[in-house]
């Protein structure tokens, strides 16, 4: 629905925008110098978790992902928050302080925000970061020959939506909020520090991956094929899905994404289903030269990053996106 609005916006010509909200990027990028550009991003959602302190980790690793996707550096933050005015002040202090202990160990400093009273709760951040022009990396460099390599395992929707109906397991929620609270710096770090041949990156949040994966192929002008059964899953994952816990972010994302992608009949529904899934601070999804990709994976590794091969960017064709197991 969104994308449909913003098609239909005017574009406004400012050649100091590198990336603008026409290619359904991570964040917005401007350049200010020849050797400097602004990253900006905007993120904020309601509780998935109990625990005050945990959402707010969680609403802070989500903002701040945007800006490690466009290989920046976050420098600052202003938070947005929605509070009820008869609420506990003390939840109040417990998600703000959730939220300054990521920003902190990001290097990256809160300076303001706004609050709104509002009956419902909602946290999140407007984050700048910093970034050469010439070390952009967009959604949208892909090319054919590239491996894809992903830094966190799915499912962090599936497992949300049986958390808020008291269905969930213990060890499935230890792990989703391990991997939502875990900021992608490291991987970000390697993937910039390292030299390697990077075409494109993104993380995968809300569009799920196949959703990520579709503004990757149509903005680079290439296809990918995607191996399902190397995607990493959540403990649980594919037992929510099996058990009907599905949000209906994941049921728009398939409705929207589907019409580009071709199965091969060994991949079992339940899988398929997950790769819709709406991510909450997700994985970087790198598209990079084959010939790095076994370095790649191992300093990924040494960093104590899981990083996964899990399919390859081809010549356009048709499907956009083939799924195989």
């Amino acid at each position: 629905m969104l994308d449909s609005v913003l098609g239909k916006l005017a574009r406004q010509h400012d050649p100091n925008v590198l990336v603008g909200f026409d290619t359904a990027d991570d964040a917005g990028v401007y350049q200010l110098t020849p050797e400097l550009a602004l990253v900006q991003t905007v993120d904020f959602f309601t509780p998935m978790v109990d625990d005050p302190f945990t959402f707010g980790q969680i609403a802070a690793t989500n903002a701040l992902s945007d800006v490690y996707a466009m290989g920046g550096r976050p420098i600052s933050a202003l938070t947005l928050v929605c509070f009820p005015e008869t609420g506990d002040m003390t939840v109040l202090e417990q998600m703000l302080a959730g939220g300054l202990s990521k920003m902190i160990e990001a290097g990256c400093t809160v300076i303001g925000g706004h609050s709104i009273k509002d009956d419902e709760i909602k946290l999140g951040y407007s984050v700048t970061g910093t970034v050469h022009p010439a070390r952009v990396l967009a959604n949208s460099g892909a090319k054919p020959g590239d491996r894809l390599i992903f830094t966190k395992a799915i499912g962090t929707g599936v497992i949300s939506t049986a958390i808020k109906r008291r269905k969930a397991e213990f060890a499935w929620i230890r792990g989703a909020v391990h991997a939502m609270t875990t900021l992608n710096k490291m991987a970000a770090e390697v993937v910039i520090a390292g030299g390697f041949a990077v075409h494109a990156m993104t993380d995968v949040t809300g569009f799920g991956l196949i959703g990520h994966l579709r503004e990757v192929a149509k903005g680079s002008g290439v296809s990918v094929r995607l191996f399902a059964g190397k995607v990493p899953l959540l403990e649980g994952a594919l037992e929510c899905v099996q058990r009907g816990y599905v949000p209906g972010g994941l049921k728009s994302n398939r409705a929207f994404a589907e019409g580009c992608v071709d199965y091969a009949d060994d991949v079992p529904e339940d899988l398929r289903t997950l790769l819709y899934d709406p991510q909450t601070a997700g994985g970087l999804l790198i598209s990079g030269a084959e010939a790095e990709a076994e370095r790649m994976l191992a300093e990924l590794s040494d960093a104590g990053v899981n990083g996964v091969a899990i399919g390859e960017v081809v010549e356009k064709q048709k499907p956009l996106i083939l799924v195989s197991h």
